[in-house]
């Protein structure tokens, strides 16, 4: 098992994940966050901090897409372990369904 970043981060990108990786496996894209499956050790510890509720455990059903995507845009996208601030309209973002077409594949800045 891994863990997953969904359609929920998009236009949040609350960053309190990347602060408590103990093996730094989150990157960064212009309006969302990914995990690098092969580097998360599967701790959980990053689950509870994201306050979107956007990082799942990937054995639950229907995340295939996303694992899909988290695995390849950390290869593309900068390593984030520094926690900045969210984007300021964050929170008008969070929750609101049918996020999956504002996804941006561009990279974001990394640390």
């Amino acid at each position: 098992m891994t863990y997953v970043v969904t359609e929920n981060c998009i236009r949040c990108k609350y960053m309190d994940c990347v602060s408590v990786c103990p093996v730094d496996c989150f990157y960064e894209g212009e309006n969302m966050l990914v995990i690098h499956p092969d580097e998360c050790i599967d701790c959980g510890v990053c689950e509870p901090e994201c306050p979107a509720e956007a990082i799942k455990p990937d054995a639950e059903p229907g995340l295939e897409k996303w694992l899909a995507l988290n695995a390849e845009y950390a290869k593309a996208w900068p390593n984030i372990t520094l926690k900045r601030d969210p984007p300021a309209d964050a929170k008008e973002w969070d929750g609101k369904p049918g996020k999956e077409d504002l996804f941006s594949p561009e990279p974001g800045q990394g640390d």
